[in-house]
């Protein structure tokens, strides 16, 4: 007795297939434009922020345990790491993006930019080139 079939993707109106899922997350993109200009327009330049170490410590555990569970995918030739890797390199890019934009001028923002564009940001690229990597290629012929 072998294991049951893997289940069929589901082909109804909200189905993989279906074009209407793509066109709602097209939509949702372009329907958040509106919001992003009244953000801009009215967001203080200034904040002062509760919890802002647990806002940062939780940032990097995050980028740390999607680090190690790629990691760990990988050693044991698991095909989910492009899962955790793509989201590490999500992770990884918002850090470097925050930190920048959230620095104060001088040596903060120096050490901002050296840490982006020397750890963080070809981590994300190499995360990005491992999930990428790991996509199924179509023949064309």
């Amino acid at each position: 007795m072998g294991s049951p079939p893997p289940p069929a993707p589901r082909r109804g109106p909200i189905g993989l297939r279906s074009p209407h899922l793509g066109l709602a997350f097209v939509g949702c993109g372009v329907a958040m434009v509106p919001w992003l200009v009244v953000l801009a327009k009215t967001l203080p330049d200034t904040a002062q922020v509760r919890h802002w170490s647990a806002a940062w410590v939780g940032l990097d555990a995050l980028e740390a345990l999607g680090l190690a569970a790629t990691g760990r995918l990988l050693l044991r030739r698991d095909p989910r790491f492009c899962l955790t890797a793509t989201a590490t390199a999500a992770l990884l890019v918002a850090d470097a993006w925050f930190d920048v934009t959230t620095s104060a001028p001088g040596p903060e923002l120096t050490t901002a930019v050296a840490m982006a564009l020397g750890a963080e940001l070809p981590m994300a690229a190499l995360c990005t080139a491992l999930a990428v990597r790991a996509l199924p290629r179509r023949n064309h012929g």
